[in-house]
């Protein structure tokens, strides 16, 4: 394996958690968003309120939130961080709702792996929240949107309309 740029494979390849005790600290932050796709029924009754288990948008921003101060203990090498802030947003788009989180932590290690959990169990809340009302949901396109800070410096994720132009 050699030279990999993946930092959690030693040079046999085994995995391993990474050694970040020699970096300095520094404010990171990282968004991530995803997507739940749902019938005008099932939004037009999350929206309204009237799913069945109670507040679907509420208790899916508490539950992203939770999971991104748990993310190292799902993901096994990633580091316990102190968060110092989550945000998590859910808004009605076309065809569903549209989840958006961004996770701060002055630290030495990056903060992506937690705003991505935070989206996942966001979706993953609202799909249980509302699957008596539409089994057919799909939860869809989760990805980094932005990162900055950390050795590797500031990322964006291309506009995707930009090419299109």
């Amino acid at each position: 394996m050699g030279d990999t740029p993946l930092t959690h494979l030693d040079d046999s390849g085994a995995a391993h958690m990474v050694d970040v005790s020699a970096k300095a600290d520094s404010v990171r932050e990282a968004t991530a968003e995803g997507h739940v796709a749902m019938s005008a029924a099932t939004l037009d009754a999350i929206l309204a309120g009237d799913a069945a288990k109670g507040d679907v948008i509420g208790t899916a921003r508490l539950a992203g939130i939770m999971a991104a101060k748990k993310t190292s203990d799902l993901i096994p090498l990633c580091h316990p961080l102190p968060i110092a802030k989550v945000s998590v947003d859910i808004d009605a788009a076309e065809g569903g709702l549209d989840v958006r989180a961004t996770v701060r932590v002055t630290g030495k290690t990056g903060v992506e792996m937690e705003a991505l959990t935070a989206v996942s169990v966001t979706c993953l809340t609202i799909y249980d929240m509302a699957k008596a009302l539409d089994k057919a949901m799909e939860i869809k396109d989760i990805r980094l949107v932005s990162k900055t800070g950390g050795k590797s410096g500031d990322w964006q994720r291309p506009d995707p309309q930009a090419d299109k132009g």
